[in-house]
């Protein structure tokens, strides 16, 4: 059995940017560099031959490289006790139509459709027991995040292995975008 997700991987200066927001939450177990990535579809546990197949459906995926920006910090669930601190992305049409482009694949390659919205983000730390006051002054305090712009130039079908503390990851495949002529951004 595979344990797959489809995410962008972030370059390492903005990750490295990142893991200086990992920090002002006790009870909280952050996020390690190699873990610092952007989710488009989460598939979970299939078997060998599902695995072949989003490997190939995910080969016909077609799209531009673009750049984007993360910004701003939220929370997961947004009510009740905090699981999830995160950063967020900047408006992007050609990160949605990238995440549609690799849902269409995914399903296509016999996965049921996710039923969630897509809210791109990063995550930054996973939460057992926090005080919330804590969690409402870390928000409040890096509110007002924004990083540079990012390029995409590629997304990665990865393996997840959990261990006894926490879960690694393999890229399993990469997927190149499509340079535009001028290399605008978006």
């Amino acid at each position: 059995m595979h344990r797959l997700f489809i995410a962008i991987e972030l370059p390492l200066p903005e990750r490295e940017d990142l893991l200086r927001l990992c920090n002002g939450v006790p009870g909280a177990r952050w996020a390690e560099l190699d873990q610092l990535h952007l989710t488009l579809r989460f598939v979970g546990e299939v078997d060998g031959a599902t695995f072949d197949d989003i490997v190939q459906a995910l080969a016909g995926v077609r799209a531009e490289a673009f750049d984007f920006r993360l910004e701003g910090v939220g929370r997961f669930p947004p009510r009740g006790p905090t699981r999830i601190l995160w950063v967020g992305v900047a408006p992007s049409e050609r990160l949605v139509t990238l995440r549609n482009r690799v849902e269409a694949a995914v399903t296509g390659a016999g996965l049921k459709p996710d039923g969630r919205k897509f809210h791109p983000h990063v995550t930054l730390v996973r939460l057992k027991s926090s005080p919330g006051a804590r969690v409402a002054r870390y928000l409040a305090e890096k509110a007002g995040y924004r990083s540079g712009p990012i390029r995409v130039g590629a997304f990665h079908l990865f393996s997840s292995h959990l261990g006894q503390r926490r879960a690694s990851y393999r890229i399993e495949a990469t997927y190149r975008l499509e340079e535009s002529p001028g290399g605008e951004a978006s």
